[in-house]
Formats: structure tokens, sequence, C-alpha cells
């Protein structure tokens, strides 16, 4: 894109996005690029905060949608965009030189759900939430479905996360279609018998990308067998 149509962009597309956040409550941290940062529960209380997060999350994916038409006569080609969510313990406050701060967070909590953020370009989906996430935000009456994508252990993380992405009731209706069928691949992908897990994955891996991307798992793991399986990858980029 030109300068002039980087800046269009941008400037419609993080407004959009930010006004969703702060609709449901959210602080935005920054904005990197075109990338917004942004958390719940300070500095303001809110007991909701990880439903909060997730449909905030949800609403900015149907918000893309909406604008594709609009934002592809600037960009010339479709804009998807990825969300990672995390919920835990995080220090929030000011943080910075004498003569410049910002509010921000900071900690294993926020790293964790960055690395979400890019972990769904290994599974093939655009929503992905810890167990922790999703835990609190049902708790809290959240009414979305979800579906356990697996588990994974994160760069700079030795112990694997279990994955969840969140789904729209479309969404639920298609998965129900071909879950069972990846339930057993995902199991048998468990116990290293990735031979098997490819055939079940790859039968259902045109109308699931997440099934896509665990055969490609699984062929690299036939190519290259591990000595100590645990059942669960190493994730190994951001």
């Amino acid at each position: 894109m030109t300068p002039e149509g980087m800046t269009q962009f941008l400037n419609l597309y993080l407004s959009e996005m930010s006004d969703i956040i702060m609709n449901h409550g959210g602080t935005i941290d920054k904005y990197e690029g075109d990338a917004i940062i942004a958390f719940w529960n300070a500095p303001t209380f809110e007991e909701d905060h990880a439903k909060r997060g997730l449909e905030a999350a949800m609403e900015c994916q149907k918000k893309l949608v909406e604008m594709q038409d609009e934002l592809m006569k600037i960009t010339g080609k479709p804009v998807k965009q990825r969300i990672g969510l995390n919920t835990g313990i995080a220090t929030v406050g000011n943080f910075g030189s004498r003569n410049r701060f910002d509010y921000t967070m900071m900690g294993d909590t926020v790293n964790l759900a960055s690395r979400l953020e890019g972990i769904n370009k290994q599974y093939g989906s655009y929503t992905m939430c810890s167990k922790a996430t999703m835990d609190s935000a049902l708790e809290h009456g959240c009414t979305l479905d979800f579906r356990n994508v697996g588990k994974v252990a994160v760069v700079g993380r030795k112990e694997p996360v279990l994955i969840y992405n969140p789904l729209t009731p479309h969404e639920k209706s298609v998965l129900d279609g071909f879950n069972n069928t990846f339930l057993r691949a995902y199991e048998l992908f468990e116990k290293g018998d990735f031979v098997e897990a490819k055939k079940l994955f790859q039968s259902i891996s045109d109308r699931d990308p997440v099934s896509a991307k665990y055969v490609d798992k699984c062929d690299m793991l036939i190519k290259n067998p591990p000595e100590n399986w645990q059942g669960f990858i190493q994730a190994t980029e951001k």
C-alpha cells in the first residue's frame, strides 16, 4: 500500500476494533503497528473480565467480516486478524522513566496471550484462548461454545497449555459434523500413532483447517520420530 493508503487502513481498522474492545470494558494498552494490545479488570474491577474479553474478540472478528468490502478497496486483498487471549495474574501499572511512562501490563500471563495469538498460525485458526480464559468465562455466564484444539508448549514455556477456539453458532454446527472423527484422530496423535492419526485427520482436512494442520504435524513426526513423545508439540516460533 501507499503510505496514505496504509494510514487510512490503520486508522479505520484500529478505530473500529478499539471501539468494540472499550465497549466491552477493555483497556487499550498500546498499538504496535497493526496490532492492538488490550486487557480487562484494570484499572476498574470486572469480575467477568474473561467473558468480556472473549465476547469482544468474537465481535471484532464479526466486524472484520462486515468491513471486508470497505477495507479491500484500500488493501486490494482480504484482511484477516489473529487474536490470543489468556487469563491470570499480571503486574499492571505505570512503567517507564521519570519523564515518560505508560500504563501497561507485564508478566507470564501477558506473554502467553501473545504466544497464543501467534500459535493460531500453526493450527489454521484465528481466535485462540487458554483453558484458564475459557473456564473463567464460562463460570461468569459466557454462552459461547469452545473447541479443544489440543495442547502445545509455547516458546518460553516447558509445560504445555490446553488451547481452545471459541466458536460462533455456525462454526459449532459445522464442527458437529466431523468433531468425533477429529477427537479420535487426536487421541491417536497423543498416543504417538501418527500414521493412523494422519489418515483420520486427512479424511476431514478439506472441511477443517485445524485437521489440515495436524496432517502436516503428523507428516513431520513420521519423518522425524521423536525419541521421547509426550503427546504434545513444542512450538519453535512465536
